[in-house]
């Protein structure tokens, strides 16, 4: 009697075949360059932890989600990506669908956002002509990571990551969660930071969002979660109830009216977009500025391209370290 010995990955592959019939298996994953498959991990599961071991992912910890410079119980965009993360995983568990898929998808999602979060991302935009940090965090596995090897991601983790946002929805479910579990994500925790920050109050929401959504930031994510499971269960897409969807856009038309276009949030943006904008022209006028691996980038994508690329990795604080490194007198900085 032969008896066939199956590997880690095999066994979790066959175990795939008992998801739904619309869900993504990592068996059926491409790469643009052919490996060797890991004996132990599924392709999505390796594409997860090549996300979460990456330079550009630890950056995220110190990158703003919305408050410049916040303290230490407000969001950023690393605590983002793993909220967007839990979410969307169990949307996708309840869904049978590829957890490990839409985890990836998730955790890098937002690896190409710039110091200063939106903020730094549209003043990079204004500099150069186009920049899209959904774009840029494909660019950061494709061609910068690992000294400019990438990541070699399969390609439904790239396509989920570069449309989560946009007018284009991924190829995959498990990519569609992850571009409404962001929203979702952000909503609630960003109401949560804004009323911590003062900000904001719970009866400051519209009366009608309450009354779908809920009221705290907890309430609103199990009532938006929860409607994604129950509108999307056994069909081949991710949607939301028209109530619920409603709601949403009410409680997000709330937040950009009362917490990121408000006057004091834009004062702190205008600063942002002038240490990008200084960051820029000092590298352009002198690019030997440049670390070395952005030096060697030149040749092939253009200064001003190696320059975005540079500055977009930066975190917040490490921008403003060479703001004032290069325009504010050290004798003003203490002597540093």
């Amino acid at each position: 009697m032969v008896v066939i010995r199956m590997s880690i990955r095999e066994r979790l592959e066959a175990q795939e075949e008992r998801l739904s019939i619309f869900a993504s298996k990592s068996r059926e994953a491409k790469r643009n360059k052919a490996e060797e498959l890991c004996e132990y991990r599924t392709e999505f599961q390796r594409d997860r932890d090549r996300i979460l071991h990456s330079k550009s992912f630890r950056r995220l910890k110190h990158k703003t989600q919305v408050y410049i410079s916040p303290g230490d119980h407000y969001r950023t965009r690393m605590t983002h990506s793993l909220e967007v993360s839990q979410i969307c995983r169990t949307i996708a568990r309840a869904l049978n669908l590829n957890e490990d898929l839409t985890e990836a998808i998730a955790l890098g999602h937002d690896v190409g956002h710039t110091p200063f979060g939106h903020a730094g991302e549209q003043a990079l935009a204004k500099i150069t002509g186009h920049f899209e940090h959904n774009e840029q965090s494909l660019r950061i596995f494709e061609f910068l990571e690992k000294e400019g090897k990438g990541l070699n991601l399969t390609d439904s983790v790239k396509n989920g990551i570069l449309n989560h946002t946009g007018f284009t929805n991924p190829d995959t479910l498990e990519g569609n969660i992850v571009k409404i579990g962001d929203r979702i994500a952000y909503l609630c925790h960003d109401f949560d930071d804004g009323m911590r920050a003062g900000v904001i109050q719970a009866n400051d929401i519209p009366l009608k969002v309450r009354k779908v959504l809920g009221s705290n930031h907890s309430e609103m994510i199990t009532s938006m979660v929860t409607d994604m499971i129950h509108s999307s269960k056994e069909l081949p897409e991710i949607k939301q109830s028209p109530e619920v969807a409603e709601a949403m856009m009410d409680f997000r038309k709330f937040m950009f009216e009362s917490v990121y276009m408000t006057p004091e949030i834009m004062v702190e943006r205008k600063k942002s977009a002038h240490v990008i904008q200084g960051l820029f022209e000092m590298l352009i006028s002198d690019n030997s500025l440049l670390p070395v691996e952005y030096l060697s980038l030149i040749d092939q994508w253009g200064i001003e391209r190696a320059v975005a690329d540079y500055i977009s990795g930066l975190t917040d604080l490490y921008a403003i370290t060479l703001y004032e490194k290069w325009f504010i007198p050290s004798i003003w900085l203490g002597g540093k």
